[in-house]
């Protein structure tokens, strides 16, 4: 059983920088495409970022292209979030996800529990 488990949420005010992080257990990590995604309340899951098995390719949404960067540590079995210059509409539960399936618009296969990112003005 693949289990995700995101950290380093918090409350920050406009233009503030956080960094998240996503700890997934097993021992296939590498092999997973990786994603972070987000929900703000009373909108649906909208797509933040994707990263490759290996951590060559990367895609944005254009919300967040040039601010928002995504890594990942394949030793340690980690996925991050690096959200600089943020904005009161960043606000919501970001979630991070795991596919086997490399391509882009793929199914996520399995999913984290959510940490909450609040950005105030």
């Amino acid at each position: 059983q693949v289990q995700l488990v995101e950290s380093g949420g918090g409350s920050v005010q406009a233009g503030g920088s956080l960094r998240l992080s996503c700890a997934v257990s097993g021992r296939t990590f590498s092999s997973y495409a990786m994603g972070w995604f987000r929900q703000a309340s009373g909108k649906e899951r909208e797509f933040v970022a994707h990263i490759s098995w290996s951590g060559g390719r990367t895609h944005y949404a254009d919300s967040v292209k040039g601010r928002f960067t995504i890594s990942r540590d394949n030793a340690k079995n980690t996925v991050y979030l690096q959200m600089n210059s943020l904005k009161p509409e960043d606000t919501a539960v970001y979630y991070c996800a795991a596919k086997t399936d490399q391509r882009l618009g793929a199914t996520y296969d399995y999913w984290g529990q959510g940490t909450q990112v609040t950005v105030s003005s």
